[in-house]
C-alpha cells in the first residue's frame, strides 16, 4: 500500500511492504468540515468486522510509526557515540604521540644540560685551583677578591647561557611545604644543584647562591631542602677561616660587579678587616647610576660593627668612594 498523511492531506509516496492500506474517508472528510453528524451515522452504516479491520490497520500503523522513530534515534545516537569514540581515540593518539615527543626533547635537553654543568665546573676547579696556589703566595685579600671577581663574572655567563637554554615547557615541580625565605638551602630541579637563598624578591624571584655561582631563578624552579647545609655556607665558612689570616689591605674595589655580589664580597672583607683591627677603609664603588652605591650604604646602615659611613671627600674618590668608620 502507498502512505497517505492525514494531516496535509497528501500522500507521502512511501510504500509499505506486507502493509494493506487503510481507507482514510471519514479522517479526510472531517478535515474537509463534514458535518460530524453524517460522519457518524457512515460509521454506523460499516459491519463491525470492517470497522474492527479498521482499527488493526490504525493500530499497526501507529505502531509502525512508532517503531521506525525509535529506530532513527536508535540509528542517530549510534552515529553520535561512533563520532564521539573516532573523536576520543584521535585524542588518544595525538596525547601518546606528544608526550613521547615531550620525553624525547627533555631527555636531550637533560643531557645537554649536563654536559654544559660538567664543563662549567670543571672551569670553576680549575680557576680554583688557581685561586688557591695565589692565594697561598697573597700577601692581602685584594688579590684574592679581584680573581673571586673575574670568576664570579665568568661563571654568570655560563650560568646565563645555560638557563636561556633551558626555559622550554615542562611539568610544574611538587610545591615545597612552604614558601622559601633567604637562609634556605634549595635544589635546582633543572640541574639537581643545590643552593642557598640570599634573597626573595617581591615578585617571589629567587637570588641563589650555588656554590661560588650567584644566579637567579623562580620559586617553582626550586624545591626546599629542610635542615640540609648549603655547600655555599660550607665554602663561606672554610674561606673566611683562611681570609681571616691574610693581610688586609685598608680598601676594595667592588666595581663591575653585580649589586647582590658586591655587598656579599664586601660584608666578608669588612669582617676582615675589623679582625685586622683597621679603624677604618675604603669601599670603591664608582659614581656610575648609583646602584651599586645604594646598595653598598643600605648593607652599611645594617652592620652593628660600623660606626659610621659617608661619601669620600676631594682627593678621596668623591661619588665613587664610600668611606667607612668601625666600632672601637
Amino acid at each position: 500500500s502507498c502512505e497517505f498523511d492525514v494531516e496535509p492531506l497528501r500522500p507521502t509516496y512511501r510504500l509499505l511492504m506486507g502493509i494493506p492500506g487503510k481507507s482514510n474517508a471519514f479522517e479526510i472528510s472531517r478535515r474537509l468540515g463534514l458535518d460530524e453528524s453524517i460522519i457518524d451515522d457512515a460509521k454506523s452504516r460499516m459491519d463491525k468486522q470492517s470497522a474492527d479491520f479498521e482499527n488493526v490497520l490504525a493500530l499497526l500503523q501507529k505502531e509502525r510509526q512508532i517503531m521506525e522513530k525509535e529506530q532513527q534515534e536508535a540509528v542517530k545516537l549510534r552515529r553520535q557515540a561512533e563520532e564521539e569514540l573516532k573523536k576520543a581515540e584521535e585524542y588518544r593518539k595525538r596525547m601518546e604521540s606528544e608526550k613521547e615527543k615531550a620525553g624525547v626533547a627533555a631527555k636531550r635537553e637533560a643531557e645537554r644540560l649536563l654536559r654544559e654543568a660538567r664543563r662549567t665546573s670543571e672551569e670553576v676547579f680549575e680557576e680554583l685551583n688557581e685561586m688557591r696556589k695565589n692565594a697561598a703566595r697573597a700577601e692581602n685579600i685584594q688579590q684574592l677578591n679581584e680573581a673571586r671577581v673575574e670568576l664570579i663574572k665568568k661563571l654568570n655567563n655560563a650560568q646565563a647561557e645555560l638557563v636561556a637554554g633551558a626555559e622550554e615547557e615542562e611539568l610544574p615541580p611538587p610545591p615545597s611545604s612552604r614558601p622559601v625565605k633567604a637562609g634556605d638551602t634549595v635544589e635546582i630541579i633543572k640541574i639537581g644543584k643545590k643552593a642557598e637563598v640570599i634573597a626573595v624578591s617581591s615578585d617571589r624571584v629567587l637570588t641563589l647562591q650555588a656554590g661560588i655561582m650567584r644566579i637567579t631563578a623562580k620559586e617553582e624552579e626550586v624545591r626546599l631542602l629542610e635542615g640540609v647545609k648549603s655547600d655555599t655556607q660550607k665554602y663561606i665558612e672554610k674561606s673566611e677561616a683562611k681570609l681571616r689570616n691574610l693581610t688586609v689591605k685598608p680598601e676594595i674595589d667592588l666595581r663591575g660587579m653585580m649589586a647582590e655580589e658586591a655587598v656579599a664580597v664586601m660584608e666578608n672583607y669588612l669582617d676582615s678587616a675589623r679582625r685586622a683591627n683597621l679603624n677604618s677603609v675604603r669601599v670603591i664603588h664608582g659614581k656610575g647610576t648609583g646602584v651599586l652605591r645604594k646598595a653598598v650604604q643600605n648593607s652599611l646602615k645594617r652592620n652593628p660593627f660600623v660606626k659610621s659611613f659617608r661619601l669620600g671627600r676631594y682627593g678621596e674618590g668623591e661619588t665613587g668612594v664610600t668611606v667607612v668608620e668601625f666600632n672601637n
